[in-house]
């Protein structure tokens, strides 16, 4: 593609950018201290840490389960491919880094279909020479294109981890959420996982979701824990099962293990 292509599509892609109402990954770059983020998302985020202070807390907690969770995967557990739906922002820790830091022929594949994400995607999620990072512009309410996507870089006939990390949040309907990671666990084969972070309905989080979806962003559904485990019926939980992230298997360093997180985090195996 030559360099005029290119830069008419990255202006196409920017057109696509709505910063006049916030959105999530922007609100979640935001409280991670990035800068990937404008006004209307630094507003909301602040009005929403008034109602609930940790909620910044909630995404340092998720960022760092990603990690472990990876690290678990590739390494105990011998994935070398990761299809990672709901990618968000780059920042520190991202699935392929992470994977390929334990195994460098790790091959990830990262679906979002946040306009910014992508300009950012294409810049900055760069796997080692000896792996494959691919990123595709999608919606996890699209399973078959995301499957049909990914196909390019992962081999369907080997285990892979299926990444949800804040994500089915925003696909509030219970039948179309419990649909499309339906179609995505099928076509992955036995001794493959899912991975899910999720925020947990409580009274703590229920004010704040409703600040939220009050601002106009793209509205989010608390699930209890209950709703959570029903996305792995039939799988194997990894311990220590569900539970608040900075639980689910600390390293040395976890931060925030001396408290609850309202973000709850699960890793479950194909049988």
């Amino acid at each position: 593609m030559g360099e005029g292509s290119q830069k008419s599509e990255k202006a196409a892609e920017l057109a696509r950018i709505d910063t006049s109402v916030p959105h999530p990954a922007r609100v979640w770059d935001y409280w991670l201290g990035g800068k990937d983020n404008y006004a209307p998302d630094r507003e909301v985020g602040d009005e929403i840490v008034k109602i609930m202070p940790d909620l910044p807390v909630n995404a340092r907690a998720e960022r760092e389960f990603i990690g472990r969770a990876v690290r678990h995967l590739a390494g105990e557990c011998g994935i070398d491919q990761f299809l990672d739906v709901g990618t968000g922002i780059p920042t520190e820790s991202n699935t392929h880094g992470v994977a390929q830091a334990v195994n460098p022929a790790a091959r990830i594949v990262y679906v979002d279909n946040d306009p910014i994400v992508l300009v950012h995607a294409r810049a900055l999620l760069i796997g080692t020479d000896e792996g494959e990072t691919d990123y595709i512009d999608a919606d996890l309410r699209e399973p078959e294109n995301i499957l049909r996507q990914a196909e390019r870089t992962l081999d369907f006939s080997r285990p892979v981890a299926l990444m949800l990390m804040g994500v089915l949040e925003f696909v509030p309907d219970a039948g179309q959420a419990h649909a499309s990671v339906g179609t995505l666990l099928k076509a992955l084969p036995p001794g493959s996982y899912l991975a899910i972070a999720h925020s947990l309905k409580c009274p703590p989080m229920d004010e704040a979701a409703a600040r939220w979806n009050a601002s106009g962003a793209t509205p989010l559904t608390l699930r209890t824990e209950e709703e959570l485990l029903a996305f792995l019926d039939g799988m194997e939980l990894v311990e220590p099962g569900l539970v608040s992230l900075p639980k689910w298997r600390p390293e040395p360093g976890t931060s925030f293990t001396d408290r609850e997180v309202f973000q709850y985090g699960v890793v479950g195996r194909k049988p």
